[in-house]
């Protein structure tokens, strides 16, 4: 395992957002939404709405955000965003889309008042047909939101919720200014249940300054006992040459490559023996949870919020920095206020970059989500959706998978290949395999670890 402790893409998107190209214009969008609209039998949309303010600098964070107690920032933000609603309306064409999965990320979008997002989802069922079965779901700061504040958020629609945690271990929590005490976290979650929340998920970092294997271990058992259903176990990334708030931890504060390793393996072994299933990477979720239904019966799919039991759909992404994906089309928003507020003023999307992707990238696409997702690749397969000979058109990759299959990642057989226990752990090493746009080693360093 600890040969493949490395940088790489966490692929919720293939080709990654780092090959995304200026060149790539609104225009260009315009055109993909324009072939969307003439597809006879449309596919449900998912929608992400991104709220980028917070109270408090989290000193861990990479998120695009803005630091403001200033509340009366929100509701101009909120009015571009409902200009840049009508814009993707207009663009779509007269079909109502109908809309399976909406996600509120950020930032904090409870730093929004509760009027404040009850008028934003309004306003978005006036564009959007919402689907009785969907999946909506907001990310939420504990240290943010009260009982009555979550009984509004389920009043509203939203049937999922989403607590950023990261550790309950006092000293971790003031390493990263983030402080907030377990009894209140319990105490939410239990009142999200209460109120008929379909899945509560639990975000949490190892490799946080301060951390151990101990205190992690001490917070696992904390989170098992509230019993989220979803848990995002997330591998934290020291890149304060990058992220300016990451300059205020102290690097002899963090723990070292192989203390960071031994924390991976034991939650793994603390959260299944809690009994939580491995989704994949760094999520993890209740048996009976949509999640690990998805994952034993092959229906998993991933997308920029990370796994999902969506299908493969047209995700339309609003917002400061925003990434969506519409056909073959990726595209990002602008990532500062600024920027975004001009293009909007002037009639524009606030689109800064982009891209088409070729057949050869689609290919890999499915290629590599199959891997992320169901762990496994026959041949014949995509021979017949391709109309190609897998082990010509990929014979330098499958060298690379007799490597992988030798230190015990995959089974490698005539008719394709199925990763091992120990392979899903290193999922994203075996996706890198089909990934063409990487490149030398010293250009993976701009991606988070694997472990």
């Amino acid at each position: 395992m600890r040969k493949y402790d490395q940088a790489g893409p966490r692929y919720t998107s293939y080709p990654t957002a780092d090959r995304f190209v200026e060149a790539y214009t609104p225009a260009d969008y315009r055109l993909a939404l324009g072939l969307r609209d003439q597809v006879p039998q449309q596919h449900p949309l998912s929608l992400y709405v991104h709220i980028p303010f917070c109270e408090a600098l989290c000193y861990y964070c990479a998120c695009n955000k803005i630091i403001t107690k200033d509340q009366s920032r929100a509701a101009h933000y909120l009015s571009l965003l409902k200009r840049e609603v009508d814009m993707h309306a207009a663009a779509l064409g007269q079909r109502k889309p109908q809309l399976s999965q909406l996600h509120f990320g950020g930032g904090t979008p409870t730093f929004c008042s509760d009027s404040e997002l009850a008028d934003l989802w309004q306003y978005l069922r006036t564009h959007f047909q919402f689907l009785p079965e969907g999946e909506y779901s907001i990310e939420i700061d504990p240290r943010t939101v009260s009982p009555e504040r979550l009984k509004n958020l389920r009043e509203m629609g939203f049937n999922r919720v989403s607590f950023g945690v990261q550790d309950f271990d006092p000293a971790v929590q003031k390493a990263v200014h983030r402080q907030q005490s377990y009894a209140s976290v319990a105490a939410l979650v239990a009142q999200a249940r209460a109120l008929g929340f379909v899945s509560i998920n639990m975000d949490l970092i190892y490799g946080l300054p301060l951390q151990s294997t101990d205190s992690l271990s001490r917070t696992l058992a904390q989170v098992a006992a509230i019993r989220p259903d979803r848990i995002a176990l997330y591998a934290y990334a020291h890149l304060p040459q990058r992220f300016k708030p990451q300059r205020r931890i102290a690097d002899h504060d963090i723990p070292a490559a192989s203390e960071k390793l031994a924390m991976f393996k034991l939650a793994l072994t603390q959260l299944q023996a809690a009994g939580y299933d491995y989704i994949g990477m760094d999520h993890f979720a209740l048996p009976h949870d949509a999640l690990a239904v998805a994952k034993r019966q092959g229906r998993l799919h991933r997308n920029f919020q990370g796994y999902s039991t969506q299908p493969d759909c047209d995700l339309i992404a609003l917002g400061l920095s925003a990434i969506g994906k519409v056909g073959t089309h990726y595209y990002q928003n602008a990532k500062s206020l600024e920027e975004y507020q001009d293009a909007l003023e002037q009639g524009e999307l606030p689109i800064v970059r982009g891209m088409a992707l070729s057949r050869e990238d689609v290919m890999r696409r499915c290629l590599i989500m199959a891997i992320m997702c169901q762990g496994e690749i026959d041949f014949e397969s995509v021979n017949l959706a391709w109309l190609l000979d897998f082990q010509q058109h990929f014979a330098p990759e499958l060298a690379q998978l007799e490597s992988l299959a030798a230190d015990g990642l995959l089974e490698l057989r005539p008719d394709g290949f199925t990763l091992t226990p120990t392979g899903w752990l290193m999922v994203r090493a075996v996706a890198m395999v089909f990934d063409k746009y990487l490149q030398a080693d010293l250009q993976r360093a701009r991606y988070s670890q694997i472990i």
